[in-house]
C-alpha cells in the first residue's frame, strides 16, 4: 500500500510540475520568436518606406548602402523585389540569384505582394534551424510596387531559447524534489497508523494465543479515520483476548470441577467389585469403569491444555540431554512390559532449551506415551536429538501403523483421531498439547512418514542463549 501510495503521488506531483513547466516553456519559446518578430518587422517596415521614393525613381543604389550597414551590423540579409516578384537590390551587393534563395523566399513575397501583413510562422524551437522571412510590401499611392524580404538566422535565438529551456528543466527538477521530500514524509504519517495496525495484527495472535495481553495500537498520529480504526482494533483486540482467556479459564475450572465427583465415582464403582453377581450387570460395571478411566484421562489433557495455553511467556531454561534421558529411563520401563524397547541418541552438547515450567516432560511424555501405544511387540521407539545453526531437533519415531499422507496436517488437531485408531484408547489432545507447547517455547512441530512405516514426530527449538 505504502508504494501504491508513493506511486501516485510521485505521479500527481510530477504532472503538476511537468503540466506547469511544459506550457511555461512553450510561452517563453513564443515569447522569444514574439521578439524577434517585432523586432525584424519594425526593420523591415522602415525599409519598405525607405524605399518607395528610389523605387519609383528607378535609383534603388541610394538605398544600397544602408542595406550593406544593416547586414554588415546585425547580420540580416535584405532583399528588395519588384511587383514581379524578381530580386532587383540586395544587401550582400548582388541581384543574382547567387545569393537569394527564391524558393524559401517565395511564399513571404507573394503574401507580401497581395498586401498581406506578415505572420510569426510557426512556433520557433531549439531544433527547427529555418530562418526567419518577413516580408513588407512596398506601397506607393495605395498600389503594391514591390516587396522588402528580410532573412534572419535564428541560431543565437534558439541556443537562448535552448538555455532557457534547460533552466526551467533544472527548476522543475528541484521543484519536483523538493515536492517529493514534502509528498514523501505525509505518504509516511498518513500510512503510521496503517502500519502499527499491521504489526498489530501480526502480533495479536501470538499475544492472544499465548495468553499475553495485546499491545494497543493507540491513537497517535495519522488522519482521523486511521485514528479511529486503530481504536476500533484496540477494541476488538480486547474483546478477543477476553473472550479466550474466558474459555481457557472455563476449560480450567471444569477440568477441576469436574475431577472431584469423577473421582468419587470412580470410588464409588470400585466399591461395587465382587457385590455385582449378576453376569450382565457386571459387564455394565466393567465399561463404566473404563468410561470413568477415560473421562479422567480426558479432563487431565484438557487441564493440560489449559496450563499449555496459559503459560504465556513464562520459559525456563531446561538442560534437553538430561530431560530426555529422565523420561527415556521412565517409559523404559513401560516399553519392557510391551516388548517395545527404548533406544536414544542424543548429541546436543549440553544445549539448553527455554520451554514453559515442566514443558519437555510434558512434551516428551506425551509422544512416547503415543508412540509405545501404536508400537507393536517387537519393535523399538526411536528418541533423537542434534544441534545445527543454533536449533535443537528433537524426534520421537516407532515403527506402528503410522497415518495417511493426507492425515499428517490433521494429526495436531483437537480430539481428532484417524479413523484407523478408533480401536485404540485416547482422547486425540496429546499431540495438540505438544504442538501448543512447541509453539509457546518458539519451536515448530513437524510430522513425517519414514521409510519402513510408522510415524516421525519432530521438534525444532531454538538453544536458549
Amino acid at each position: 500500500m505504502r508504494v501504491r501510495l508513493q506511486g501516485i503521488v510521485v505521479t500527481l506531483v510530477a504532472l503538476l510540475v511537468f503540466g506547469l513547466g511544459i506550457p511555461l516553456a512553450l510561452s517563453i519559446a513564443s515569447s522569444i520568436q514574439q521578439k524577434l518578430f517585432l523586432d525584424r518587422l519594425t526593420d523591415t517596415s522602415r525599409f519598405a518606406s525607405l524605399a518607395q521614393r528610389p523605387l519609383l525613381d528607378n535609383q534603388l543604389g541610394l538605398l544600397e548602402p544602408k542595406l550593406r550597414r544593416y547586414t554588415d551590423v546585425y547580420g540580416v540579409k535584405v532583399v528588395v523585389v519588384n511587383q514581379d516578384g524578381d530580386p532587383v537590390l540586395s544587401s550582400l551587393g548582388d541581384t543574382g540569384a547567387g545569393h537569394v534563395d527564391r524558393a524559401a523566399i517565395q511564399v513571404p513575397v507573394n503574401e507580401a505582394l497581395a498586401a498581406r501583413p506578415p505572420e510569426a510562422g510557426p512556433l520557433l524551437m531549439p531544433w527547427a534551424g529555418k530562418p526567419l522571412v518577413l516580408a513588407e510590401p512596398i506601397l506607393i499611392d495605395g498600389e503594391v510596387r514591390g516587396a522588402v524580404v528580410t532573412e534572419s538566422a535564428t541560431d543565437h535565438v534558439r541556443t537562448q531559447l535552448l538555455w532557457q529551456w534547460l533552466l526551467l528543466a533544472a527548476c522543475a527538477l528541484v521543484a519536483f524534489g523538493l515536492a517529493l521530500l514534502v509528498a514523501l514524509p505525509v505518504v509516511r504519517w498518513t500510512l503510521r497508523p496503517v502500519r502499527r495496525l499491521d504489526e498489530a495484527t501480526g502480533a495479536l495472535v501470538a499475544s492472544v494465543v499465548s495468553g499475553r495481553e495485546a499491545e494497543p495500537v493507540g491513537e497517535s498520529g495519522g488522519p482521523p479515520e486511521l485514528r479511529q480504526l486503530g481504536r476500533s482494533f484496540d477494541r476488538m483486540a480486547a474483546s478477543v483476548s477476553e473472550a479466550l482467556a474466558a474459555q481457557r479459564a472455563f476449560v480450567a475450572d471444569a477440568s477441576h470441577q469436574l475431577r472431584n465427583p469423577l473421582t468419587a465415582l470412580k470410588i464409588r464403582l470400585g466399591n461395587l467389585d465382587g457385590q455385582v453377581t449378576d453376569e450382565t450387570a457386571a459387564a455394565d460395571l466393567e465399561a463404566a469403569q473404563v468410561d470413568a478411566k477415560r473421562l479422567n484421562q480426558i479432563l487431565d489433557e484438557l487441564l493440560s491444555m489449559a496450563r499449555a495455553e496459559a503459560a504465556g511467556g513464562e520459559l525456563v531454561s531446561e538442560d534437553l540431554a538430561e530431560v530426555i534421558a529422565d523420561r527415556v529411563a521412565d517409559w523404559s520401563v513401560v516399553g519392557a512390559a510391551r516388548e517395545v524397547p527404548l533406544e536414544s541418541a542424543v548429541d546436543v552438547n549440553g544445549a539448553r532449551v527455554l520451554v514453559p515450567p515442566r514443558g519437555l516432560e510434558v512434551v516428551l511424555d506425551a509422544l512416547l506415551d503415543n508412540a509405545l501405544k501404536f508400537s507393536p511387540p517387537g519393535t523399538s521407539v526411536e528418541v533423537a536429538a542434534s544441534v545445527a545453526e543454533g536449533r535443537v531437533t528433537v524426534s520421537v519415531r516407532d515403527h506402528g501403523p503410522g497415518l495417511r499422507e493426507d492425515e499428517l496436517e490433521r494429526a495436531v488437531d483437537r480430539f481428532w483421531r484417524s479413523t484407523a485408531h478408533q480401536n485404540v484408547p485416547g482422547s486425540g489432545l496429546g499431540l495438540a498439547i505438544v504442538t501448543e507447547i512447541v509453539r509457546h517455547s518458539g519451536g515448530e512441530t513437524r510430522l513425517s512418514l519414514p521409510e519402513g512405516g510408522g510415524l516421525r514426530i519432530a521438534m525444532d527449538f531454538p538453544v536458549a542463549g
